[in-house]
């Protein structure tokens, strides 16, 4: 259930968080109140895609290559210029 609800019941992200989504091929944001980012990511956590400012009403990150994604706030991949094939080292 929690991975059906995500964000939808959120107001906003604060800057330094975010949403690992394990497994995922992709996301909506139908419902959503604030705009995200979102990275996708390969079972290497190899950046597959990026979606900057997605707002609400929109799917991203679909892709059989995806196998999980990363939603954070809204200027989070400009602000630490993540790029279509880096490599991500997520940690909690």
């Amino acid at each position: 259930l929690s991975r059906a609800i995500g964000l939808l019941r959120h107001r906003g992200l604060d800057r330094g968080t975010g949403l690992l989504i394990e497994p995922s091929s992709g996301v909506h944001t139908f419902g959503m109140r604030f705009p995200i980012d979102v990275v996708a990511l390969d079972r290497n956590h190899c950046v597959r895609g990026v979606w900057e400012a997605l707002g609400p009403f929109r799917l991203a990150a679909l892709s059989f290559r995806t196998r999980s994604v990363l939603e954070l706030p809204a200027g989070a991949i400009r602000e630490s210029q993540t790029e279509v094939n880096d490599q991500l080292d997520i940690r909690n």
